[in-house]
């Protein structure tokens, strides 16, 4: 009886230790997988433009835009309307996709090695790299989290998170003129030519 209750806590506790492991290993590839795919876009891109639209549906679809522009804005976002979140999410997505395909030259791509795997909390992993890129090192963590499948939640570059970066800017404007403020300003960034 002994042995029995032995060899099942012992079955036990291997699934428990392998399960997060087998989650950092699917989120990891996952990226990997994402990353091949966006770089694949971006060296058959003749120029920005081209980039910026045939790189946006695949980002819509790995990043969890609407988590982190929530983030981003803060306890603010409770006093958005349904409208004004609606309108957020859309300037935020256009704002953070043209940020990150200007940081690209058509036609270039950066060789990305994967550095590994943390879990924060269960159902949330750290992906940490380093991208060679024109002569440059920068290194990234990927935040990601498990929702139906592993969505981007924030970048991390050089030790510079996006949600927390564009949080300050947010939270001031929010202070100066609630969520008007916010969208007006999104709407001047997204509106302003890169």
């Amino acid at each position: 009886m002994k042995r029995s209750y032995f060899l099942l806590l012992l079955a036990f506790l291997t699934l428990v230790i392998k399960a997060p492991c087998a989650a950092n290993d699917d989120a990891q590839n996952q990226l990997k997988q994402w990353v091949n795919q966006v770089t694949g876009i971006t060296s058959r891109s003749k120029d920005r433009e081209s980039l910026r639209n045939n790189v946006r549906p695949v980002l819509e679809h790995i990043i969890n835009f609407e988590s982190m522009t929530r983030r981003a804005i803060g306890p603010g976002w409770r006093q958005f309307t349904p409208a004004q979140q609606k309108e957020a999410i859309r300037l935020f997505t256009t704002l953070i996709i043209r940020t990150y395909t200007a940081k690209f030259t058509p036609g270039e791509i950066p060789s990305v090695s994967f550095k590994g795997v943390t879990s924060p909390t269960p159902g949330r992993v750290e992906v940490s790299t380093t991208a060679l890129y024109k002569g440059s090192s920068y290194d990234a963590i990927y935040r990601m989290e498990q929702s139906n499948g592993w969505l981007i939640t924030d970048i991390v570059v050089e030790g510079v998170s996006i949600v927390a970066n564009y949080r300050s800017q947010f939270e001031s404007e929010f202070q100066q003129g609630g969520a008007a403020e916010v969208l007006n300003s999104l709407n001047l960034s997204v509106n302003t030519k890169q």
